[in-house]
């Protein structure tokens, strides 16, 4: 067991992210088992869920004439129109049923604001309305956080550098997440976490 000064932190390991889903990401079923087999080595334990309205502003679908993947200029800055994914309370939000959830000391929804995404566990898009994560993280006297999960280049990463950016040391686990690497959105989320201070492991 680590000290207790570490959290993991697992990024929305959803139905719609696997194999099967509404924003399936390749291989997204194959981590389950790594990201079980960490929870062990955890005192603290963190899981994120991705918690859309169906109105989200977000959603190709909601945008008339959108394609899904085009990019638009929402107030916050560049959003990425997403194929319908994670709508609360679908089957599709759900985690995957192979993903150990009761280890968990805390769920946190995040995105359930339609006006606003959020990739990241501790800020939804605009960088500055928060998510509680910092605080609750804090609480619990954790310095140290270890980052997996769904999507390696959007979730996971702008999870793991904003957790940078507050102070925390941050890592990310390569081997226990997958990208959807979209336009070459893989290499520039490295390059990002790297430039942030982000370790970056096998």
């Amino acid at each position: 067991m680590r000290d207790a000064s570490e959290a993991l932190i697992v990024i929305d390991v959803q139905n719609d992210f696997c194999p099967g889903g509404a924003l399936a990401v390749a291989g997204g079923n194959e981590i389950i088992g790594p990201v079980n087999d960490l929870m062990g080595d955890f005192a603290v334990k963190v899981l994120t869920q991705d918690w859309h309205p169906a109105d989200h502003g977000s959603f190709a679908g909601n945008h008339p004439g959108a394609a899904p993947f085009s990019v638009v200029d929402m107030p916050y800055g560049p959003q990425v129109l997403w194929p319908t994914h994670c709508v609360q309370g679908t089957a599709g939000a759900a985690f995957h049923p192979g993903l150990l959830t009761d280890p968990a000391d805390l769920i946190l929804r995040k995105g359930f604001r339609s006006g606003i995404d959020s990739y990241s566990a501790f800020f939804e898009n605009d960088h500055s309305t928060a998510t509680g994560l910092e605080g609750y993280l804090r609480s619990r006297g954790v310095r140290d956080l270890t980052f997996v999960g769904l999507a390696l280049d959007f979730c996971v990463a702008w999870s793991a550098i904003d957790a940078a950016r507050l102070g925390f040391r941050a890592r990310v686990i390569e081997s226990a997440c997958r990208a959807i690497d979209l336009n070459g959105s893989l290499a520039d989320a490295r390059t990002a976490m790297v430039d942030a201070g982000v370790i970056l492991e096998a």
